[in-house]
C-alpha cells in the first residue's frame, strides 16, 4: 500500500472578525463551536467533522473550511 494521507475539512474562525453573535454555536451538529469569554467562536478541532454548516451560516462571513492533514 502507498502512503497517502486523507484529508480533511476544518472550520477555522478569524478571531478578529469574530462578533460572537453565537449562530455558528446554534448549527454545529457536534457542539465543536464555543463562544469564549463572549469574544469569538473558537472551534474544538477534534470535534469538527468539516460538515460546512458554521460557514454556511456565520453572517460575517469569518469562518472558513480549511483543509487538515489528518
Amino acid at each position: 500500500m502507498g502512503t497517502t494521507s486523507r484529508r480533511l475539512r476544518k472550520a477555522r474562525v478569524d478571531q478578529g472578525s469574530c462578533v460572537a453573535c453565537g449562530c455558528c454555536v446554534k448549527v454545529c451538529p457536534r457542539e465543536a463551536i464555543q463562544i469564549v469569554k463572549g469574544i469569538a467562536a473558537r472551534v474544538d478541532l477534534d470535534k469538527c467533522v468539516g460538515c460546512g454548516r458554521c460557514a454556511k451560516e456565520c453572517p460575517a462571513t469569518v469562518i472558513t473550511m480549511e483543509e487538515a492533514a489528518v
